[in-house]
């Protein structure tokens, strides 16, 4: 017989302090602190959990590419959702070529993730792009 792993939710300390985020700006600086020189060499998948209150509870690196591009496994998102009990998430991401511009795949992939975190009562409330000068907020652009 093969063994079988057990699974708890537990909370992990950090050195980051708890926040309300109420801004693209509040986002961009926050998350921007989960990047450290790699922000220009290759691109990063983040989502930074909220509650109700709109206080940082949990962030999570999701994924980890090349300098074009990155995977991002929805299920792992949605895992991360419900670890932290969240009800709100922003996503970001960074773009090495330093343009602020989404792409198309930006685009699909945050609508995707909003429609799922949508069915566990979770709003997806902002996506950021980073590049070393600058951000970019879906929300902003009423993108999201």
């Amino acid at each position: 017989m093969g063994t079988i792993k057990r699974y708890e939710i537990r909370k992990a300390a950090t050195d980051f302090v708890k926040e309300k985020i109420t801004s693209g700006e509040d986002a961009a600086h926050y998350i921007r602190q989960f990047y450290g020189d790699d922000l220009e060499i290759y691109e990063s998948f983040f989502m930074l959990m909220l509650n109700h209150q709109l206080q940082t509870v949990g962030y999570a690196k999701i994924s980890q590419g090349g300098i074009v591009g990155t995977t991002v496994d929805k299920r792992i998102v949605l895992k991360y959702v419900v670890d932290c009990l969240a009800t709100h998430v922003i996503l970001a991401h960074n773009h090495p070529s330093g343009t602020l511009h989404p792409s198309e795949s930006d685009k699909i992939i945050t609508k995707e993730i909003k429609e799922l975190c949508a069915i566990l009562n979770t709003n997806v409330i902002d996506h950021i792009i980073l590049t070393a000068d600058g951000f970019y907020s879906f929300a902003q652009n009423d993108l999201i």
